[in-house]
């Protein structure tokens, strides 16, 4: 999927979410907002998987663990989904730690607690693989 293809499909996927906050609003729990997102950019012909499993594996190949994205869409991005009262460092660390162990490059963080609707888009480049997550204080 080209770069222009990715933007593409993360506007149609930020648009649904939106959409659905504004219908739902804030006050559900993660899952509904998450149900409601498969379902509408199912609606939408788009592929998408919900609790897409994720391993973690140690530099010599061992199982570290497995985790659990909240969607894959079109197989190229991860939508990360938050019901919070906002996004926190730790929400972009999970998001980039996703990309990493699926080896994507693209994905959303998106938060429907919020009164506002808060959503983030993260590129996981080549030059970002090499330098650390987060710095220290």
């Amino acid at each position: 999927m080209t770069e222009l293809e990715v933007k593409q499909l993360c506007n149609r996927v930020r648009q649904v979410a939106y959409d659905i906050h504004v219908y739902l609003g804030p006050g559900h729990l993660e899952k509904v907002y998450e149900t409601a997102l498969v379902h509408r950019l199912r609606k939408a012909d788009l592929n998408v998987k919900p609790q897409f499993p994720l391993n973690v594996y140690d530099e010599d190949g061992t199982l570290l663990g497995e985790y659990y994205a909240d969607l894959l869409v079109e197989d190229v991005l991860i939508a990360e989904i938050k019901a919070g009262r906002s996004l926190a460092l730790e929400h972009v660390a999970q998001v980039l730690g996703y990309l990493r162990s699926a080896k994507l490059e693209h994905g959303l963080l998106i938060n429907f607690g919020s009164f506002k609707f808060e959503i983030r888009k993260f590129a996981w480049s080549q030059l970002m693989k090499r330098k650390p997550l987060l710095k220290g204080k």
